[in-house]
């Protein structure tokens, strides 16, 4: 097979289409055939509304059939069950148009490598490897049915009536003296169809990412060609930092499933929000390490890169300053030369500021801001329960105070 030279190659990649490993799979396919996507994941607010409709809407029919939408003999109706909206009218479309977002802002991080001359010729079959290797993946058929097999046999039996639904009667079911299930109408479709499609967009998200951090993975055990002075600080990997940003929708997502669940045991259940501070630590600390951990994979070349850095300019820099000193200090300069802005000492200062540069290099291609912003954004469906913390007369009257 003819190999072909890297601008070719470059051309060519270009020409293709960039990688994005949302554009792709079992699904993917589906909802072209029927019309609820485009070849580049269009018609995303149809895909939303159809999506979560199926869902929910047939929650809600079933359960004024049977009487249980707004009152009846249960404790938590339908409508007053905050977790279930919150799931299918909230975390559902930001879990489909996370898609969206993160196809558009990160398609274009494997032409990166290329464009900014990061992957050296001798390297670059395994860098296409790596991608073919990704988009395997990402088209898997067995993946998917692995997903939706996991969902029926641990997912719904196992994960949610153990640690999500709610140990009270409620428009989905009633809880018998022995612990026992009674399914209603409503939640038949509810354990056996909105849910399962819950989990299993879900999971598939936690699948993208493992395709995602495997594919990084692969790139950093390659010989990058990192420049130990270039201004981000991170030896040219700093647009990776894109990635953290493109992820704030599923961290919004993360925050408002546990914000629905802590509601129903704050309003059912008689907890309170700091009863779940535990619980909300994990999950910041969870998001960071499947949002940033993939990026640190690069943390051994960086660290490589100052030693070796820190290394070579030391050397140039020290035969820099000796010559320097020789010249103007010890054997005297030339009397026609002029010390006042002369290039010997910009170049003295090009010189530290190159060699600060390479002191000021990070182990990771990503700063305080992205930890810190994606704190935040799993933490903001939470903060209105702050309000359950103030009882409702001080808080009506602190506001009028505030009004009048």
């Amino acid at each position: 097979m003819t190999t072909l030279p890297l601008d070719a190659r470059r051309d060519l990649f270009q020409e293709e289409g960039d990688f994005s490993f949302v554009l792709g799979g079992p699904l993917f396919q589906l909802f072209r055939r029927l019309h609820l996507s485009g070849d580049a994941l269009e018609l995303s607010r149809r895909r939303v509304l159809v999506i979560s409709l199926f869902a929910w809407l047939p929650l809600l029919l079933l359960s004024i059939l049977g009487g249980r939408a707004v009152g009846g003999d249960v404790p938590v109706p339908f409508l007053k069950d905050i977790d279930v909206h919150v799931r299918f009218l909230l975390v559902v479309p930001l879990l489909v148009l996370s898609e969206l977002v993160i196809h558009k802002r990160l398609r274009f991080v494997s032409r990166q490598f290329l464009q900014r001359s990061l992957i050296p010729p001798a390297v670059l079959p395994r860098f296409e490897g790596a991608l073919a290797s990704a988009f395997r993946l990402r088209n898997s058929v067995p993946a998917e049915l692995i997903l939706i097999g996991f969902v029926y046999l641990v997912g719904v039996p196992f994960v949610w009536r153990h640690f999500t639904s709610l140990d009270t009667g409620t428009w989905y079911a009633t809880v018998g003296p022995d612990g026992s299930f009674s399914l209603s109408p409503a939640g038949l479709w509810y354990v056996y169809v909105s849910m399962p499609l819950f989990q299993f967009l879900l999971l598939r998200w936690y699948y993208r990412i493992f395709i995602w951090s495997r594919f990084l993975w692969q790139v950093s055990r390659l010989e990058l060609n990192l420049m130990p002075t270039h201004p981000d600080a991170v030896g040219g990997l700093e647009f990776l930092s894109v990635s953290v940003f493109a992820f704030l929708p599923l961290a919004v997502a993360h925050g408002a499933m546990m914000a629905g669940r802590i509601a129903n045991h704050i309003f059912y259940g008689g907890a309170k929000l700091l009863d779940f501070k535990v619980e909300l630590v994990v999950l910041i600390v969870l998001l960071l390490l499947i949002v940033l951990g993939p990026l640190l994979v690069f943390a051994p070349q960086l660290a490589h890169l100052k030693r070796k850095g820190q290394r070579d300019y030391g050397i140039l820099a020290e035969r820099y300053v000796q010559e320097f000193d020789a010249k103007w200090l010890h054997s005297g300069s030339p009397p026609q030369e002029a010390l006042l802005g002369h290039r010997d000492i910009q170049s003295l200062a090009d010189m530290m500021n190159g060699y600060a540069a390479i002191q000021r290099i990070r182990l990771a291609p990503f700063g305080r801001q992205a930890v810190i912003g994606l704190a935040v954004a799993t933490l903001l469906p939470i903060a209105p329960l702050l309000l359950t913390m103030i009882p409702m007369d001080l808080l009506l009257k602190r506001l009028f105070g505030m009004l009048f």
